[in-house]
């Protein structure tokens, strides 16, 4: 879990840099152009938005033959390769859905992008896993809309941070090696998947000794820290502290609070998904912040109209290797056009009000997050949507819907890679045609039934 000693800011701000460089990576130079951006004018802001999109059309039209048919089906051949589609125009093409970019994928990506692309397997709000590409403007795009949040609030890069993250059982190789990285540029990982009432004791003491300007981690997670510090009697003492960024999941009222009360720091809530990218961040003056000169954010009701709250649909100005242009992400959000207080031309969320992620307790105590498992899952070939109910700590019920590459494999590893999280647990696993949404209409991929400990549960409801 490590120690106190950390390297000065500019060594750490050194090392990430030449790791960028030697990544391939402009997130340098993204960061000089963020910074300077979010301060442009608005009608300067909406062109360089539109210059933007005409830039990801123009891409997609060349490269990705099932967006080209979209296009052109749009008429709006002619103006993209005019370069002059509007932000309007970008309406007439229709929304994408995760079937689409699953069901189409190597007739959307663009491999020979400059820079390459990575592929990534991500589980989604219905657990059906979504295979996608992303090269290095997107990657860029993340690590420099982090950084340029960040100094809102006086934290600038190199600084010591702490994430309280997700982390795998054994350490392999990679990871060692990673390890050593993350103290070179003063980040210091705590397992969000291993958060039993020993090791949150120890996580308490790791922090004090780290003394970080910034804590960053699941929101529930963070909430869970935060109600055992209170209910230990432990009191934080973190001098350097400026905030505590929360991210995966909505944060509630009432984990804010305690987050801020038991912390002694403001919260900034960070919006993002692994498809889509980072979509907006929390400035110091309490706005969520779009990220808009990477990402168009459409608020659309049932009909596909816009509206004041609905679906957030989005279009990413850096998704040039797979282009995501008007994705549905099913999250729901709440817009009403207010400006920026802080006087930035960047766009404002006034509250995402989708997506919620359930703990889950194994037989030995330990209280361990939703995507402990999800990660499991969503790694094993043949498994087409998933779903898992812990109906008690010692009895997982796995439902799947299998696509053509199930096989016998795909069970063993399951039960395998989940008794590996859980430990010595009943596994029930139920091979299933169809997973319905809940009563609500929403799809949960994890549903635990198991309560945690009174104090512990009001923290994460």
């Amino acid at each position: 879990m490590g120690g106190s000693v950390s390297v000065p800011a500019w060594f750490a701000r050194s090392v990430f840099r030449a790791q960028e460089a030697a990544m391939h990576r402009p997130t340098w130079a993204v960061l000089a152009g963020l910074e300077r951006t979010q301060w442009l004018g608005r009608e300067d802001m909406a062109a360089y938005r539109q210059a933007r999109l005409n830039a990801l059309l123009a891409t997609a039209l060349a490269h990705s033959p099932w967006h080209a048919e979209r296009i052109r089906a749009a008429g709006l051949v002619a103006a993209v390769e005019a370069g002059a589609a509007t932000l309007d125009d970008l309406g007439r093409l229709p929304v994408m859905d995760k079937r689409d970019a699953r069901e189409n994928v190597e007739r959307i990506v663009w491999r020979d992008v400059p820079g390459g692309v990575f592929k990534y397997t991500t589980g989604g709000s219905s657990g059906e896993p979504l295979i996608f590409y992303f090269g290095r403007a997107r990657q860029a795009a993340d690590a420099a809309g982090r950084l340029r949040a960040r100094r809102w609030w006086g934290v600038e890069p190199g600084a010591r941070e702490v994430y309280l993250w997700g982390a795998p059982v054994e350490l392999s190789k990679t990871d060692r090696i990673k390890t050593v990285r993350d103290r070179l540029v003063n980040q210091l990982l705590l397992n969000a998947f291993e958060m039993s009432p020993a090791r949150m004791d120890a996580y308490l003491d790791a922090l004090a000794r780290w003394n970080p300007e910034a804590v960053y981690g699941y929101a529930s997670s963070l909430a869970l820290l935060a109600t055992h510090a209170e209910a230990r009697g432990h009191r934080l003492k973190l001098p350097a502290l400026r905030v505590v960024s929360t991210t995966g999941e909505p944060l509630f009222p009432h984990q804010r609070e305690i987050v801020e009360r038991v912390f002694g720091v403001p919260v900034s809530v960070e919006y993002g998904a692994r498809d889509a990218g980072l979509m907006a961040l929390e400035s110091p003056d309490g706005a969520l912040l779009e990220m808009s000169e990477t990402h168009i954010v459409e608020v659309l009701d049932e009909a596909g109209r816009p509206a004041e709250e609905g679906e957030v649909v989005i279009t990413s100005l850096v998704s040039e290797a797979q282009p995501f242009i008007r994705y549905r992400t099913g999250d729901v959000v709440r817009r009403t056009g207010r400006a920026d207080p802080g006087g930035r031309s960047l766009g404002v969320l006034d509250a995402v009000i989708g997506r919620q992620t359930d703990f889950v307790v194994t037989p030995d105590g330990r209280i361990m997050h939703a995507l402990a498992l999800i990660y499991v899952l969503r790694a094993v070939p043949g498994v087409g949507q998933f779903k898992l109910i812990q109906h008690a700590t010692d009895r997982l019920e796995v439902q799947v819907v299998p696509d053509a590459r199930w096989g016998a494999h795909a069970e063993t590893a399951i039960v395998e890679g989940l008794r590996q999280r859980l430990g010595d647990v009943t596994i029930e696993l139920r091979r299933v045609e169809h997973i319905p949404p809940e009563a609500s209409g929403k799809h949960r991929y994890v549903v635990s039934h198991v309560r945690l400990a009174d104090a512990l549960a009001q923290a994460v409801a």
